[in-house]
């Protein structure tokens, strides 16, 4: 008999059945609320640029608009240092501009400028998609409308809110004008650099002769120097510019604006420039110090007053100072501060005109044996001081061997001479025993900004520094081990006197403690004394270290006196070997030069270095230990006992210690203040405590932690007071 078959579905294909209509009517609905918001988007978005377009000025009313910012800059005395404002050639009409000019320009900055309408959706689309494929930030794609709004009408601000206003101007821009018209518009008021406004001015600035008769290759570097005006201006860094060129060319190329074979015969290279006149070294400072304006000042375009801390004076001796001692070939920089932290003199070359490249500021050096100041400031906070016996001799460290400069070696001396004469293996032996790590630590906390290794070597100084950092370090430790803050700027003002920034003093903190300080100037006064840093000498006590790396590549003084600190490198650009460059000599002498003229008018200052130890380093007399010395029975090495007081008493001298198995970092008869090294299967104590930096620091020490981490000192481990015999207590 036939089964009949049943007319329903079965439960199972009905909850498919309920669930697929579910996700339909859920889907249809998110996409009807995706299409609405769209709607409403665009007519938001529409409507913003309706009312954008309807509140535009006139073309010729943005025509004879300026851009730009007039800054009159001062010196700390109130003396006009230099005046920076715009500079306008002749407005081009798009008929007059040559064609390769607009090719050049559209090619590099905005290809799709004649198709989109003011934004340029697949160059948005594609910056994301390279920025998720490559994990970095969304590049910049502003076209050619959009950074038209913003120079004519918004600051550079790279915030959300001013992008959505570009993007909403660009359109309205479009809506207004022809694209001819918003191509001349841009192209007579793009800056280029060195205040000049437009292809105009950038031609008669660069070329000296009007943009009409621009050349493919010259049109070119115009063209390439809206992405970084600064860093691709042909005065500043030719090579630069002509490689920026080069691919400008390639891109109209790319585009079909040029044919390969006139873009394989343009020479850009083969242009000639035009020298750059009126400039000195004062514009070192001033291209340091005036991009801080940008986070200094609110929204402004009004004219200001920008008042420095520059000293003319001492600018003026700073230059000559570089000029008359850096060996020939070579380049110079200078940086001086006062002890607060405000720059009085910056040399950034030999010649602004010639090169505008701030080597104080930008350049990263080895700064050699100037390094070891943050390996003194960790051993000196670690227990050492100046007195201490060290050995200066053969020493490895893993696979290292370092050497001394003249190849000798001095054998057992104090840490002091070990400084004064930048003995490498008592540097090299001071950072192995201290920690790398830790010296730097001791580096970064001092303000060195840029990496800085852990390898043996670093304490030689093979970690690259700027100067200006260099610098600040130093005068960190002149100013007792408080941090020290460079700064420029004192204040900014409207051109009728209304103050737009007033510079506050930062916070202090102290980077080390009173007696660390005080040790690390006691040696580096001995380096200019009596050691390598003589040359450095001008009638009145200074402080300073030289520096100067394989090869006679670089040379380094940086010292100070007076309150005031200087940092002085000498060398090549090209990091070749310079004959006879040492940090003693031309650095030095460039430093003492300056040096004289800028505390010519300050009081002499002693320095401190009197070592006030803390209460942890002081050892106690033998009688807090063993009590009245007069009580002490003696056993010489013979095992025979000595009476009290006899006739052979050894005399209150101390003795060294026993050497311990495989020690070499530091010698017997280490002085005062050594911490005891460990005893065998013992790890060596650390650098410094956390209670130790509490204190160094200022900050409260917690009286039961400091009980709990305090080191146990076995009564024999206490160094006797009395040579050639053990001291033990009389028996009872």
């Amino acid at each position: 008999m036939a089964r009949k078959r049943s007319s329903g579905s079965s439960p199972k294909k009905r909850n498919e059945s309920s669930n697929g209509g579910f996700v339909r009517r859920w889907l249809k609905r998110l996409i009807l609320v995706a299409v609405g918001v769209m709607v409403l988007g665009a007519l938001a978005l529409g409507t913003a640029v309706y009312f954008a377009e309807r509140s535009l000025p006139s073309y010729s009313a943005m025509m004879n608009s300026e851009q730009g910012q007039m800054i009159v800059v001062k010196a700390r005395d109130g003396t006009e240092i230099v005046s920076l404002g715009p500079s306008y050639g002749e407005w081009l009409y798009s008929n007059e501009i040559p064609q390769v000019m607009k090719d050049a320009m559209v090619s590099v900055e905005d290809r799709r400028f004649y198709s989109h309408f003011g934004i340029d959706p697949l160059g948005l689309l594609r910056a994301v998609f390279v920025s998720f494929r490559n994990d970095e930030r969304v590049a910049a794609t502003s076209t050619i409308t959009q950074q038209l709004a913003r120079n004519i009408f918004l600051s550079n601000s790279r915030t959300i809110d001013r992008k959505a206003r570009e993007a909403v101007l660009a359109m309205a821009l479009e809506m207004r004008f022809s694209k001819e018209q918003i191509l001349e518009l841009y192209l007579n008021k793009v800056y280029f650099g060195g205040g000049a406004y437009g292809i105009d001015s950038a031609s008669r600035k660069f070329f000296s002769h009007s943009a009409k008769n621009l050349s493919t290759a010259e049109a070119a570097i115009i063209a390439g120097l809206v992405k970084a005006p600064s860093h691709y201006s042909p005065t500043a860094d030719v090579n630069a510019a002509v490689a920026r060129a080069n691919v400008v060319l390639a891109q109209m190329r790319k585009y079909g604006a040029i044919g390969p074979g006139e873009a394989a015969s343009v020479d850009v290279s083969a242009v000639k420039l035009r020298p750059d006149q009126g400039t000195n070294s004062i514009r070192y400072f001033t291209d340091w110090a005036l991009p801080q304006l940008d986070m200094l000042l609110p929204d402004t375009r009004e004219p200001i007053v920008v008042w420095t801390t520059l000293d003319i004076a001492d600018q003026r001796a700073a230059t000559e100072a570089v000029k008359s001692n850096v060996p020939s070939g070579a380049q110079g920089a200078l940086v001086s501060m006062d002890r607060d932290g405000a720059i009085l003199a910056m040399v950034g070359g030999t010649d602004y005109v010639t090169t505008n490249y701030n080597r104080a500021t930008d350049a990263l050096r080895q700064p050699g044996s100037a390094w070891k100041l943050f390996v003194y400031l960790a051993a000196l906070e670690s227990g050492y001081t100046p007195d201490d016996r060290v050995v200066d001799g053969p020493v490895t460290i893993g696979n290292w061997s370092p050497h001394n400069a003249g190849g000798g070696y001095a054998g057992e001396i104090d840490v002091r001479s070990a400084f004064a004469y930048s003995k490498n293996t008592v540097a090299a032996q001071l950072g192995n025993e201290v920690g790398f790590g830790n010296v730097a630590s001791m580096a970064r906390r001092f303000g060195i900004t840029t990496k800085v290794s852990t390898n043996p070597s670093m304490v030689l100084g093979t970690s690259e520094v700027r100067v200006i950092d260099m610098t600040r370090a130093f005068a960190a430790v002149s100013d007792g081990g408080k941090s020290v803050e460079p700064y420029g700027i004192t204040r900014v003002t409207t051109a009728d006197g209304k103050v737009l920034y007033q510079h506050q003093p930062a916070r202090r903190y102290d980077l080390v403690a009173d007696y660390v300080a005080a040790g690390i100037t006691d040696l580096l006064q001995t380096a200019v004394a009596t050691g390598t840093g003589r040359a450095a000498q001008i009638g009145r006590p200074v402080a300073g270290k030289t520096g100067t790396t394989s090869s006679n590549k670089d040379g380094w003084f940086v010292g100070f006196s007076s309150g005031i600190t200087t940092g002085v490198w000498m060398g090549r650009d090209d990091a070749k070997a310079v004959p006879g460059l040492s940090g003693g000599r031309a650095p030095a002498r460039a430093f003492a030069a300056y040096m004289r003229k800028a505390v010519a008018d300050r009081p002499v200052e002693q320095f401190d270095t009197e070592l006030k130890l803390p209460e942890w380093q002081l050892e106690p007399d033998d009688e807090y230990y063993y009590g009245d010395p007069d009580e002490y029975y003696f056993i010489d090495e013979q095992g025979n006992l000595i009476e009290p007081q006899a006739p052979d008493d050894p005399g209150d001298v101390p003795f060294p210690p026993e050497p311990q198995d495989g020690a070499t970092s530091r010698p017997q008869g280490s002085g005062a203040g050594a911490p005891p090294p460990p005893a065998a299967g013992q790890a060596a104590p650390p650098a410094a405590s956390d209670d130790f930096l509490e204190r160094a620091i200022g900050g409260a020490v917690d009286d039961n932690r400091q009980q709990q981490n305090a080191p146990a000192v076995p009564r024999q481990e206490q160094r006797p007071r009395r040579r050639e015999g053990i001291l033990v207590p009389p028996s009872n």
